[in-house]
């Protein structure tokens, strides 16, 4: 009985060291995605299984009671982690076939501990991390090249020749975890003692800023302790938005049609600080910094002229046509697409098209861009600046388009003298017309229309010295200093009779004048 007795206390004894020593740990490691810790009666694992945030397997490899990602993981990345084990024996009787235990882990992140270092002249660079990491890799956005380190690291050194500048870094803690998400990294040499900080610019003061370029402005302090609530200012003003993209950076953002081409654009800063460049420091603090923007093709411009109805010519792109959008138009307006000019109309005259060179200055040009201005209340005076490249480009975004048909007016100055106007590919008239007398003679050459007047008053100098005073002369279009077409009675026409005018009779003039708004091109033959 009492051997019995004992027995059953011996197996009761076994059963409790069994069930005491067989205890299953699931957790986090320093080295590995998870620790798996079983005692001597725990049995052995069965599966061990990794669910990535996005739902996902990640495969594991399991050596000795470590679980490894045998993927990249994602830093930050949150895993479910799932291991069953399978008891031995009298324990699967008891307590079931196996055990499972559950684990999230958060895969871990190194934080650049100053995204923005003063380094003194010669110095290194160097990177500092908020723990140790096993992997790394820095360089340009889109181009940071691995480097390899040696073991767990809190600082890496920047390879840098320049005494400022910006780099992008990533890294891993786990040599298991793909890098991080690059962050930007800037370094400075000290402020000049007059200002509160140092700038770093881009693109660089003093150079050229593409129409639609952005303004990067990376301080060495945060913004706000440099320039309080103030935002800088832009002279000329510019369409578009400041915005502060960290605690040390703003950007401003051109929209529309962005920076005016052919001008200067001058930043103005709400508190003077000193410039960094590649070379150094500037040693006296600036508050003004300035750029210059490029200058449109002559080749873009008779493009646009032709795209939108102002020339006798026609444009067919030699590729797709330029998307009509801003920056796409903007990229266009200086850097002029491959494509060819073509006659809009059979039988152009042959003196207005012998005027016509495609990508250089001429007259036809000329003529168009005075025309424009005229058309959207600019200054006509012939020179596609600035205001007439913005308007042009409004224009071409709008889909808006010239729709009168192209004139043109060719006196012929020898006898009988007679003034053709042609127009869309047809002669409108032929009418005999007087030029200028010997003394007072008309200038052979072309010009476009200047001045568009119903009625005016001419007046001037006669070749005697006296003066004459003409009131309600009809059907006026000034083109070349005073010389204009315009009406005048007379008893006979097509000799030269007037003081340097195209003078025709009242019906004549009358008709001409609707063909001849300003930028209409005038040729007065040579009358040798």
């Amino acid at each position: 009985m009492l051997v019995a007795f004992l027995g059953l206390l011996v197996i009761a004894a076994v059963a409790v060291a069994v069930t005491l020593f067989s205890g299953v740990t699931l957790s986090a490691d320093r080295s590995a995605l998870a620790r798996l810790d079983t005692q001597p009666f725990a049995g052995s694992l069965e599966s061990a299984v990794a669910i990535g945030s996005d739902g996902k397997r990640i495969p594991l490899s399991v050596a000795g009671n470590r679980l490894t990602p045998l993927a990249p993981v994602r830093a930050g990345e949150t895993i479910a982690v799932r291991v069953t084990v399978r008891r031995p024996g009298i324990l699967a009787w008891a307590l079931g076939s196996t055990r499972t235990e559950h684990l999230t882990v958060q895969a871990p992140v190194a934080h650049v501990v100053r995204r923005w270092l003063t380094v003194a002249a010669g110095a290194p660079v160097r990177v500092s991390f908020d723990e140790p990491v096993s992997a790394v890799a820095y360089g340009t956005p889109g181009h940071l090249v691995r480097q390899r380190l040696s073991g767990a690291q809190r600082s890496i050194t920047v390879l840098s020749q320049s005494s400022v500048g910006t780099v992008e870094v990533a890294a891993a803690v786990r040599s298991w975890e793909a890098l991080s998400a690059p962050v930007t990294v800037s370094w400075f040499p000290p402020a000049a003692s007059s200002a509160s900080a140092v700038a770093l610019v881009r693109p660089a003061p003093g150079t050229r800023l593409g129409p639609g370029s952005a303004i990067h402005i990376t301080l060495s302090r945060p913004v706000s302790a440099v320039f309080g609530s103030s935002l800088p200012t832009l002279d000329p003003s510019v369409q578009g938005t400041w915005r502060q993209t960290s605690a040390h950076s703003l950007v401003f953002r051109p929209s529309g049609l962005g920076v005016p081409l052919f001008t200067g654009l001058r930043l103005t800063l709400p508190r003077a600080v000193s410039v960094a460049t590649a070379h150094g420091v500037s040693t006296a603090a600036q508050s003004e910094l300035t750029w210059t923007t490029p200058a449109a093709s002559l080749m873009r411009l008779q493009e646009l002229l032709a795209q939108l109805g102002y020339l006798p010519v026609r444009w067919q792109p030699a590729g797709a046509a330029v998307p009509r959008t801003a920056s796409a138009q903007l990229l266009a307006a200086v850097h002029a697409p491959r494509g060819r000019f073509i006659w809009r109309y059979a039988n152009t005259p042959a003196r207005l098209m012998r005027l016509w060179s495609a990508g250089s200055a001429n007259e036809i040009t000329r003529g168009a861009v005075m025309m424009f201005e005229d058309e959207h209340g600019l200054a006509v005076d012939g020179i596609a600046g600035p205001h007439v490249w913005h308007a042009l480009l409004a224009d071409v975004l709008a889909g808006r388009r010239h729709t009168a048909p192209y004139s043109y007016v060719l006196v012929h100055t020898r006898l009988p003298q007679q003034l053709t106007l042609w127009s869309a590919g047809h002669t409108v008239l032929s009418s005999p017309g007087n030029t200028g007398i010997p003394s007072r003679p008309t200038q052979p050459g072309t010009f476009p229309v200047y001045e568009h007047i119903a009625v005016g008053t001419m007046s001037g100098t006669n070749p005697d010295g006296s003066h004459y005073h003409d009131p309600g002369i009809r059907f006026i279009s000034y083109f070349n200093g005073g010389d204009a077409l315009h009406e005048y009675p007379r008893a006979s026409y097509g000799t030269p009779q007037s003081l340097g005018c195209v003078e025709l009779p009242p019906a004549a003039a009358a008709k001409v004048y609707p063909y001849t708004p300003i930028g209409t091109l005038v040729t007065i033959e040579n009358p040798a």
